[in-house]
């Protein structure tokens, strides 16, 4: 039961992985820049997600609806503020080393706020199955299945969207998507907002 158990919670972990992979690669393929912001968007998401069901007791559905809208928000500002102005810089280091600041100035607010003790969720369901002996957090399953919904929506999403049609226009030819009339900030933009999002979750 422990093999069961070990290769449950690692394709839950796995699942994990794949969500934050593909935040980084939309916004990579799009917006052709490393957003090293993505992991402490992640971290706001955990902080926002955890202060409202411990803190202010909110059900924990509405604390991940909260906290997607929370790093939504937080995306669309950053991309606003930090890497639009530099979209067209000379140097690509310009960018990079931005993103390096932003991530730096989050992870520093963290600090600041919360502190540098660990915190932790407690489980919300717990399935108990073979008399006991392997036991299944409720988030371990929720993390898999939200995992396929995720890719299987963003699948959808990419290929039968308007919106969609534009990200993969943009990530092949900005220039000639501009010439098309596509709104390449906008659709920079919404590729943040999506990468946000999915860190969120």
């Amino acid at each position: 039961m422990s093999f069961i158990s070990y290769l449950i919670n690692g394709i839950s972990l796995g699942s994990v992985y794949a969500i934050i992979a593909l935040g980084y690669t939309m916004v990579y393929g799009i917006a052709k820049m490393l957003n090293f912001a993505h992991g402490d968007i992640i971290m706001v998401g955990g902080y926002a997600a955890f202060i409202s069901m411990n803190s202010l007791g909110v059900n924990p559905i509405l604390a991940v609806i909260l906290s997607v809208v929370i790093c939504t928000i937080l995306g669309l500002v950053i991309e606003r503020v930090a890497y639009r102005p530099l979209r067209n810089a000379s140097s690509p280091l310009a960018v990079l080393i931005t993103a390096i600041g932003v991530s730096y100035l989050l992870q520093n607010l963290a600090l600041l706020m919360f502190g540098a003790d660990t915190k932790s969720f407690t489980s919300v369901v717990t399935v108990v199955l073979a008399g006991g002996k392997l036991t299944i957090s409720g988030e371990t399953i929720v993390t898999v299945l939200a995992c396929m919904i995720i890719m299987i929506g963003l699948t959808l999403f990419i290929n039968k969207t308007k919106a969609g049609q534009a990200m993969l226009a943009v990530s092949e030819d900005r220039g000639a998507a501009q010439l098309m009339g596509i709104n390449v900030n906008g659709t920079i933009a919404l590729t943040f907002a999506i990468g946000s999002a999915l860190a969120a979750i």
